[in-house]
C-alpha cells in the first residue's frame, strides 16, 4: 500500500475530485479525514468507506476560517496520533461570472481558492514538524498556467496565487522533510459551481485544443495526487504536475 498508515486531511472532500482522492487515499492505506463544508454528503461518504473497511472520518471544515483550520487539525491529531498528509482540493470555478470585472467574485475567488491553501499549510505544517515529515499537494489549475479570457480574472489569479504558495512553501519547508508541490488539472467534468464551462458546446470546443482529444476524468488526478503524496515522490518537491491532455503543451 503506497500510503500505509499516513494521515491524510482532504478538503473539498465530499464530492469530484475530491472524494475521488479519498477514496484513492484510503484503498491505499491512509487514514483520511474528509474535510468539507458539506456535511451531509461528506458523514454519507465516511460511512461508506468504514463500510468497506476503510480508515476515514468526516470533519466539517470551512477552508476560509482559521477557526475551522485549527480544530480540525486538532481533531486529525487526536483520532490519529499525527497529521502526514494534506491535499488541498477545495475550490469555486470562474466560470459562472456573468460580470468578469465583479469585485465580489474576485474576492471571493481568492479567499476560497487561495487564501485557503495558506490556511490549509498555516495549520498542518506544524502538526507536520511534530510527526517528523509531510507531503502537501496543492490542487491548482492549467488556469494557473496559462491565461483564459471567457473565465472570470479571478480564477487565473487564484489559481496563479496557489502555484508560486507552492513553490515558496516547499523552499520554506524543505529542511523539514515536508514536501510541497502543485497539481495542474486541464479539462475535467464540471464541477458543482461551473457555469459556461458546463455548456456542451464550450467543452467541445475546448476539447478540440486537447492534443490526446479528450476531457481528463478526476481519478485521473487524485492518481497523480497520490503518487506526489507517496514515498515514492520523495525527492520531488516545489514541482508542478500538469494533469491536461496536453493542453499547455501546445
Amino acid at each position: 500500500m503506497r500510503l500505509k498508515n499516513k494521515v491524510a486531511i482532504i478538503t473539498g472532500g465530499a464530492f469530484g475530485m475530491g472524494k475521488s482522492t479519498c477514496e484513492i487515499f484510503a484503498r491505499e492505506g491512509a487514514k483520511v479525514v474528509i474535510a468539507d463544508i458539506e456535511d451531509e454528503a461528506g458523514q454519507a461518504l465516511a460511512e461508506q468507506m468504514i463500510a468497506q473497511n476503510l480508515e476515514a472520518t468526516y470533519h466539517h471544515l470551512n477552508v476560509t476560517s482559521e477557526s475551522d483550520w485549527a480544530v480540525a487539525v486538532e481533531a486529525a491529531e487526536d483520532k490519529y496520533g499525527k497529521l502526514d498528509t494534506l491535499v488541498n482540493n477545495a475550490g469555486i470555478s470562474g466560470s459562472a461570472a456573468n460580470d468578469l470585472d465583479d469585485t465580489e467574485v474576485w474576492n471571493e475567488l481568492m479567499e476560497i481558492n487561495s487564501t485557503g491553501p495558506f490556511f490549509g499549510i498555516k495549520y498542518c505544517a506544524p502538526a507536520m514538524l511534530r510527526a517528523g515529515a509531510g507531503a502537501i499537494v496543492n490542487i491548482s489549475s492549467i488556469s494557473g498556467i496559462i491565461g483564459q479570457g471567457f473565465i472570470h480574472p479571478g480564477y487565473n489569479a487564484s489559481k496563479g496565487a496557489i502555484r508560486l504558495l507552492t513553490k515558496q512553501a516547499a523552499s520554506r519547508f524543505g529542511e523539514d522533510n515536508i514536501r510541497v508541490n502543485s497539481v495542474h488539472p486541464g479539462l475535467m467534468p464540471p464541477m458543482r459551481t461551473s457555469g459556461r464551462t458546463a455548456d456542451p458546446v464550450v467543452r467541445a470546443e475546448m476539447v478540440k485544443r486537447v492534443p490526446l482529444g479528450r476531457n481528463g476524468e478526476v481519478w485521473e488526478v487524485a492518481y497523480a495526487t497520490l503518487f506526489l503524496c507517496s514515498d515514492e515522490a520523495s525527492y520531488i518537491t516545489g514541482a508542478e504536475l500538469h494533469v491536461d491532455g496536453g493542453y499547455c503543451a501546445v
